[in-house]
């Protein structure tokens, strides 16, 4: 099954196993020692969502590593330099840090390493940056960076300052050209604005390379999935998360190492209450057990519909029971373990 293409329905279970291991990066690799590191091949970036951009020039940098017989370090910021930048207009999550991290292991290179962005890190300019904090996680024989690569104070710095920085300090700079899908450059930006559209599901995981994905807590619910006769896990979903638009999709829930397909609503229902956008209530196929408090990240394979208000409880149950056979036809009839 192709990473960036629409799956091909029914799935089997090791459809399932591959598409929800690669959304959720579940096979990374563990973190390896990043001290002492020395000389190496260092690709620089915020890689949120890691989308196929993203991946284009990692690749680059794994296969010039390994020509060059040198470890590849990938080195991203924590938190993302906007969030502290632009504190008041702060910019939807695709990828946590820590999955950034386990995102740029699972694509090949040997090191992730975040950098920790304070308001000291952002007034370095171009040449203290690369001098300090950089030359820090290790000595860079070749930088990759793509083609709009800011850096230092007020972003200051281009992929020309790093050239000559280079030069006077001994390593290559390798510029990526931005890749382009559909006519348009592949970007976070273009693909947080897909997430918010109905039905512009598909077109954005084909951009990730991936099924987006968002972790959260299962909390107690309404309770009104459970009067209805199906399993309801009520998921309040990280701070800061990128929610795909409100609405109905199929996916999985994974909780531990097993991924249940459901049905799941983004925002509390309307028939209920208002929305709620960092709320999500998904009906699992094949779940009974108590797992509140627990962990889980939820994955969106595929939009089904959007959010509305129902005349009565019979056409809501009616509705979502449709739903339902929707994911236990096309997704499964029970969990699958992904180890």
């Amino acid at each position: 099954m192709s990473a960036v293409t629409r799956p091909e329905y029914p799935l089997s279970q090791a459809s399932v196993r591959d598409l929800v291991c690669r959304s959720v990066f579940a096979d990374a690799p563990a973190p390896a020692d990043a001290d002492g590191i020395g000389s190496a091949v260092m690709v620089l970036g915020a890689f949120d969502g890691l989308h196929l951009g993203h991946r284009a020039l990692v690749r680059a940098a794994v296969q010039d590593a390994r020509a060059r017989k040198l470890p590849c370090v990938a080195v991203t910021f924590d938190p993302d330099p906007s969030e502290l930048l632009f504190p008041n207009d702060p910019q939807p999550r695709l990828l946590s840090v820590a999955d950034r991290l386990r995102a740029l292991r699972s694509a090949g290179v040997d090191h992730a390493v975040s950098i920790p962005f304070t308001r000291e890190l952002a007034t370095l300019g171009p040449e203290q940056f690369v001098r300090g904090p950089l030359r820090e996680v290790a000595e860079p024989r070749a930088l990759h960076v793509g083609s709009d690569f800011r850096f230092g104070h007020h972003g200051s710095g281009s992929v020309d300052t790093l050239r000559e920085l280079g030069l006077a300090l001994g390593f290559d700079v390798v510029e990526s050209r931005l890749l382009e899908v559909g006519g348009a450059r592949v970007s976070s930006t273009r693909i947080r604005s897909m997430l918010e559209a109905p039905d512009e599901l598909a077109g954005a995981n084909a951009l990730l390379g991936r099924c987006h994905f968002v972790h959260g807590v299962i909390e107690h619910g309404r309770g009104e999935g459970a009067s209805f006769g199906f399993p309801t896990a009520n998921v309040r979903c990280d701070q800061g998360s990128c929610m795909p638009c409100q609405g109905v999709y199929g996916g999985y829930v994974t909780i531990g190492a097993t991924a249940w397909p459901a049905a799941i609503n983004v925002g509390a229902p309307p028939s209920f209450s208002g929305p709620d956008q960092l709320f999500l209530e998904a009906n699992l196929v094949g779940f009974a057990g108590d797992v509140y408090g627990a962990e889980a990240s939820v994955t969106f394979v595929e939009w089904l519909r959007p959010s509305r208000r129902f005349s009565s409880l019979d056409e809501l149950e009616r509705v979502v029971l449709g739903n339902i056979y929707w994911v236990r036809t096309n997704l499964g009839e029970g969990g699958v373990r992904l180890t």
